[in-house]
């Protein structure tokens, strides 16, 4: 009998590689993915969307209501001053979801299923970004739509709310930055919401856009004169309402180019660095 041998190999588990190069309009697109996919769960959670909502109409009829008789002598002067202030406090708190939004995404391990897909490492952190972008435009345009309910009015043209809406989505973008770089660094959620609020709160509220700045002590007007806050503030109530635009929007824009620069790296570095 002649002696068969018989090799028996074991075919082995192909290793993962990790995806190559992802060019721009890929990266585009996956980001787009990304940003529909944040935008879609509002169908399934739609308590953000009535928080969005509600939040918003909520100060404005309390500051209106509550305090406009007050600062300006009649509820209707303070709803022309106050609600592009509104709009801008609205606008930077929001920006407190991105942050929030983007640690839950790390500590519930979606990020960790993401970086398995060939995709774009920063696709997932500009697709947040752009999707609350779009729910920026959404609390802009109800707040100003809400307000005109109650007695506002546009006095410049469509170009200068059109203006407004923009220059607004820029500043906000800009410091988001900042934001990430807190949903990035924290531990959890609560402690974003806690160290993000902490740092908004006071600039908004050390600012023009809710009273006049002259009736401040004279040290806290001091520092609302270099507030970011002040300058957006003023910026967008000239685009609205009429006022000095050019000085207050130049200002607001070098701001934005501030915070963009110093922020944008560091939480680009903390997102590679996390995920």
């Amino acid at each position: 009998m002649t002696a068969m041998t018989t090799t028996t190999g074991t075919t082995p588990t192909p290793t993962p590689t990790p995806a190559g190069h992802v060019g721009p309009l890929a990266t585009l697109r996956q980001t787009m993915t990304l940003a529909w996919r944040s935008l879609v769960q509002i169908k399934h959670n739609p308590w953000e969307l009535l928080d969005l909502s509600i939040q918003p109409i909520m100060f404005l009829l309390l500051f209106t209501y509550v305090f406009g008789g007050a600062i300006s002598g009649s509820t209707g002067d303070y709803l022309q001053f106050a609600l592009p202030g509104l709009l801008v406090q609205n606008a930077l708190f929001y920006t407190l979801s991105t942050a929030i939004g983007l640690n839950t995404d790390i500590t519930k391990g979606v990020f960790d299923r993401l970086r398995s897909l060939p995709i774009a490492r920063t696709a997932p952190l500009s697709g947040r970004i752009i999707a609350d972008t779009a729910k920026q435009v959404w609390a802009f345009a109800l707040l100003v739509g809400f307000g005109m309910v109650l007695g506002f009015r546009v006095e410049t043209s469509v170009v200068g709310l059109l203006g407004a809406l923009a220059l607004l989505v820029v500043v906000a973008l800009a410091m988001s930055w900042m934001s990430v770089l807190i949903g990035l660094k924290a531990s959890n959620p609560e402690k974003v919401q806690m160290i993000a609020f902490s740092t908004m709160m006071p600039l908004t509220f050390t600012s023009s856009a809710l009273v006049p700045s002259q009736t401040f002590p004279g040290w806290l007007e001091a520092w609302s004169d270099i507030n970011p806050v002040t300058h957006l503030a003023d910026a967008i109530r000239g685009l609205l309402i009429g006022g000095d635009v050019a000085r207050a929007t130049m200002i607001s824009l070098l701001w934005a180019a501030g915070f963009a620069v110093l922020f944008a790296p560091l939480a680009i570095r903390a997102f590679r660095s996390r995920v």
